[in-house]
């Protein structure tokens, strides 16, 4: 029978709530503090919770992952008093299933209860279990909800939009959702818009006739063309020219294009996958990029995680990456120290998995012929960093007071969570400054979606 746990200190509501689940066929089960739900989330088999977000011990959008997390995965629902539509954004882009105000009637609420645990027990029977991960690394649940997506993308010919910030991955995902289709068979290619001249972008994509341009001594066949009956895979897509965004949106249209210089038209079959890291939307609100070919390109979406928002991935990648490293060049395997996996995971890697890489090469080679590797091996800049993040407790910075007079040492992580605000409140001031309190202008020179920025505003106290 699917199970549902409510999370509210509202017991009136919670009662209300399990009678509601009850009458639709389902168990229910209550928790009135986020603690005592995580701990009956982990412990049970939940096909649904119910989250409330204002809970007397935090928050339940930052304890959203918490519940995701649980071994049954469980759909999670959003219940909430304060009507704050960048929060239901935030709470939806984070994973929820749907994002209900207070006080929910009967038919706002049993609907979403109903679909969320049709989702998760069909879910449930179509996991990838026989998915070529073509690469992809990690277990952790945010891993294995993008692995789902390339599971679903597999499956249709829809156009796939791929973000994430760089090193994590995409053109991995790319090529794992096109070696799990029906196109495995035909050719994957790969188009790379940051790294072609803009003057050359068009020819590149669209191929060119001989003489068409000074330079072209010889026919040249296009990306488009040879991506027939395969993969097409356009990388950082934000970088595409607009005047390109136009021939390439017909392309999508009707398959047909028209080579520079050439006469007749030609016609290719291809699957479309893009991938970037920017904000697609704040560039089309703000002029540079088209909004016809947004809506064209991503019909589904897969958001790649943080290397930081999966740190139970660390370690086996960390592993990984270390024995390859030294099959290719035929050195005895090193152990990895638990020093070493410590220092791995408190790092925040800015750059991901590729800085990841980079970390375990420097490693292997400053090992020499040490058969461990330890903390000490690390590259000099990620030491830096970690030496910096560990120094306030001790050697506090001039004008900040962490030792209370006659009191004893404030906790490491409270100071640790002192600095990131004072960092994060005088950035958000100058990056509001730099830009004239212009949001799309704002995310697109942070990175940061406008969920994200505008949830940054309101902590702060910004506007």
């Amino acid at each position: 029978m699917p199970r549902v746990l409510i999370v509210d200190d509202d017991p009136m509501l919670c009662e209300a709530l399990a009678l509601a689940v009850q009458q639709m066929g389902f168990e229910a089960d209550t928790a009135g503090t986020l603690k005592d739900g995580l701990r009956k989330a982990r412990a049970g088999d939940f096909d649904a919770v119910v989250l409330d977000v204002r809970m007397p011990d935090g928050s339940g959008l930052d304890s959203l992952p918490g519940f995701q997390e649980c071994p049954s995965g469980p759909e999670v629902i959003i219940l909430t008093g304060a009507g704050d539509p960048d929060g239901a954004e935030l709470a939806i882009r984070s994973g929820a299933w749907s994002y209900i105000a207070k006080p929910p009637t009967l038919s706002s609420i049993r609907l979403p209860i109903q679909r969320a645990v049709e989702h998760h027990r069909g879910r449930q029977k179509v996991l990838p279990l026989g998915l070529k991960r073509s690469g992809i690394i990690g277990d952790s649940r945010a891993m294995h909800a993008c692995l789902d997506l390339v599971a679903q993308a597999a499956a249709t010919e829809a156009s796939v939009l791929i973000t994430g910030e760089t090193g994590t991955g995409k053109e991995l995902f790319a090529r794992a959702i096109h070696d799990n289709s029906a196109r495995a068979g035909g050719p994957f290619v790969v188009v790379d818009c940051a790294a072609l001249p803009e003057k050359l972008v068009e020819s590149e994509l669209f191929g060119y006739e001989r003489g068409a341009f000074t330079g072209a001594d010889r026919r040249f066949e296009g990306m488009v063309h040879q991506a027939h009956r395969g993969t097409l895979f356009l990388d950082e897509i934000g970088e595409l020219p607009m005047a390109v965004q136009k021939a390439f949106l017909r392309v999508l249209q009707d398959g047909r294009y028209r080579p520079v210089g050439g006469l007749k038209e030609l016609q290719s079959d291809f699957r479309l996958l893009v991938a970037t890291n920017r904000d697609l939307e704040a560039l089309a609100e703000a002029g540079a990029f088209r909004q016809d070919l947004l809506f064209r390109i991503r019909t589904m979406t897969i958001d790649l995680p943080r290397l930081k928002e999966r740190n139970s991935d660390i370690a086996r990648l960390c592993r990984h990456f270390a024995a390859r490293q030294c099959r290719q060049q035929g050195l005895p395997a090193k152990r990895v120290s638990p020093e070493y996996l410590d220092a791995l995971e408190a790092y925040g890697w800015p750059g991901n998995v590729r800085e990841l890489i980079h970390a375990v090469e420097h490693s292997l080679a400053a090992a020499m012929n040490d058969p461990v590797l330890v903390a000490a091996h690390l590259p000099t800049n990620i030491r830096v960093s970690l030496a910096r993040n560990a120094l306030p407790a001790q050697m506090p910075p001039r004008g900040r007071n962490v030792t209370p007079a006659g009191g004893p040492l404030q906790p490491l992580r409270q100071v640790r969570l002192q600095a990131v605000a004072e960092v994060e409140s005088r950035y958000l001031r100058e990056l509001l400054a730099a830009c004239g309190g212009d949001i799309p202008k704002a995310c697109a020179m942070s990175g940061l979606s406008r969920a994200r920025l505008y949830a940054l505003l309101k902590a702060y106290g910004l506007s």
